[in-house]
């Protein structure tokens, strides 16, 4: 059973943390614990960041799951309290600054996180809710989830998930969520390319594990160099990228775990991984 390590509880909450951790066989489970909507607070924002940051320093997580408890993945950003900062001197948006400027540092920081980082969804993933989805390495979902990316409807457009959105789903397929507002099922979903897999609600949890634990037993040397590269090739043209990502292989070739996965292929016995 995995050992609960550690919580962050934000200031008034009365159902203990904001933020569930626990670890396991390599496995960092981030469950995102302020039901019903589970809202990317301030502090819910923060609260993430610094698990992910802690992740990518600790040499044991090799997988990072981002899960939900509650009928919501996450409703997106805390509409009541951006709302109750117009009341400042400067009608909120030096708050409303701080709000999106934090949120795409926790998107960016998943990107760059040198560890695979899973989202397991269960419920409604909407406006920045959506974006985390978008923004995770791999998405795999209950048959009954949904998503949108809803600012439309509220004479808001969801320009800040725009960015993860466009990146994962197909572009007509991104603009139809960002222009309607309507939201879609867990099949439209992998349709689009937003998710990876569906499975039935009572199967999630394990089906994501199994997806973490191969991850996990692979180099992690390899895949903290393979994800730092697709990444930054996915932005250049396909001419720079061939040449960038020869120079990855050969850099790759160099490393040691490159050495002992193929002496152990030709060998035909398990690979013994750098720790790294």
């Amino acid at each position: 059973m995995a050992e609960v390590l550690s919580f962050r509880t934000e200031a008034g909450k009365e159902n203990g943390a904001l933020v569930l951790r626990q670890f396991a066989d390599g496995i960092l489970r981030l469950t995102l614990n302020n039901p019903p909507a589970n809202l990317l607070s301030i502090a819910m924002l923060e609260t993430l960041m610094g698990e992910l940051q802690n992740a990518a320093e600790d040499e044991a997580v090799r997988v990072v799951v981002i899960a939900s408890t509650g009928d919501v993945f996450s409703a997106g950003h805390d509409l009541k309290e951006l709302t109750a900062h117009r009341a400042d001197p400067d009608e909120g948006e030096a708050f409303f600054e701080e709000t999106f400027a934090l949120a795409a540092d926790l998107m960016l920081e998943i990107t760059r996180l040198p560890k695979p980082v899973i989202a397991e969804i269960d419920g409604l993933a909407t406006a920045a809710g959506c974006q985390l989805v978008a923004s995770c390495d791999l998405a795999i979902c209950t048959d009954t989830a949904t998503f949108c990316t809803p600012g439309v409807n509220i004479g808001l457009f969801c320009a800040t998930p725009m960015v993860a959105v466009t990146r994962a789903a197909h572009r007509k397929q991104a603009m139809e969520m960002l222009l309607t507002g309507e939201t879609i099922d867990a099949s439209t979903a992998k349709d689009f390319g937003l998710v990876n897999r569906i499975v039935p609600k009572q199967y999630l949890s394990q089906v994501v594990t199994k997806y973490a634990s191969v991850i996990a037993s692979k180099s992690p040397m390899a895949v903290r160099i393979g994800k730092e590269a697709f990444y930054r090739q996915l932005e250049m043209p396909v001419e720079e990228a061939y040449g960038y990502a020869a120079e990855v292989m050969v850099d790759s070739m160099m490393t040691d775990d490159a050495e002992e996965g193929i002496g152990a292929f030709l060998d035909k016995r398990m690979p013994d991984w750098s720790a790294e």
